[in-house]
């Protein structure tokens, strides 16, 4: 058995938010050197759709109410962790994809910074978990542009 696979998963979940207004664009927070989603790991018993919820209202202050969920969407992605404080571990984070009526101006409790990008991107935002999630959320809304823009 390789050593990867016998490793404990730990469960995160979080959401890619989009706002309509303006334009058309997605909410990134901001660490010291790369551009995360508001996400954070499952609760023991807690459903995975919740603590994507929680953990965004907690890093963000966008509550539950304020998020319109896009129950079609769903992607996660599995990798390895190194870390010193938890040692090493696989992680699998779960992303949902909502949209809220405006640009907010996060609460920020864990980053340093956000941005609201414009939809589509171009290029690299970063390449392990916001590029392929910006992949699928761009694959899913093929042929469907009429419910993303809200027309």
């Amino acid at each position: 058995m390789s050593e990867s696979i016998s490793k404990q998963i730990v469960e995160a979940a979080g959401f890619l938010l989009f706002s309509r207004r303006p334009t058309p664009s997605f909410l990134l927070m901001q660490h010291a050197t790369r551009w995360d989603l508001p996400k954070g790991h499952v609760e023991p018993g807690e459903a995975i759709l919740a603590a994507a919820l929680r953990e965004t209202q907690e890093e963000t202050g966008i509550s539950a109410t304020e998020i319109e969920i896009d129950a079609e969407f769903r992607f996660a992605l599995e990798y390895e962790v190194y870390g010193k404080k938890r040692g090493d571990y696989r992680k699998r984070t779960t992303y949902f994809l909502g949209f809220v009526s405006q640009q907010h101006t996060p609460l920020l409790t864990e980053h340093i910074g956000f941005a609201w990008f414009e939809w589509p991107v171009s290029g690299s935002l970063q390449a392990q978990t916001i590029d392929p999630l910006l992949a699928a959320v761009k694959q899913h809304w093929s042929g469907l542009p009429s419910r993303f823009l809200g027309d």
